[in-house]
């Protein structure tokens, strides 16, 4: 499985709805999100500066990933941006690719 950091900021009904229910019932929401998908939510913290939320998940693949930030997205009440983590070992591999590229004006 892939590990997808999500980076969110609440909206203002958003917040709203923070305040109302706390941030142990919405992480409750993520972790049974994660299963339904058939993942798991390895982190999810609040913070200050920068995004208001990150979380971790473990997915099985980036149209899981994308479902998921479609859901969040839509729902109003966070605006989100995902990006799929890789691994040490998964750099090794790409590195150990060729890739052939010109630089512009090279």
């Amino acid at each position: 499985m892939a590990k997808y950091l999500y980076q969110a900021n609440y909206t203002p009904t958003g917040m709203q709805g923070l305040l109302r229910e706390g941030g142990s019932a919405r992480r409750k929401v993520f972790e049974e999100m994660g299963r339904e998908q058939g993942g798991r939510l390895e982190a999810f913290y609040y913070a200050f500066g920068g995004a208001d939320l990150y979380i971790i998940f473990d997915l099985p693949d980036a149209a899981t990933a994308a479902a998921i930030s479609l859901a969040i997205t839509a729902g109003g009440s966070l605006s989100i941006s995902t990006v799929q983590l890789l691994t040490p070992e998964e750099i090794d591999v790409a590195s150990q690719k060729t890739v052939n590229y010109r630089p512009p004006g090279a």
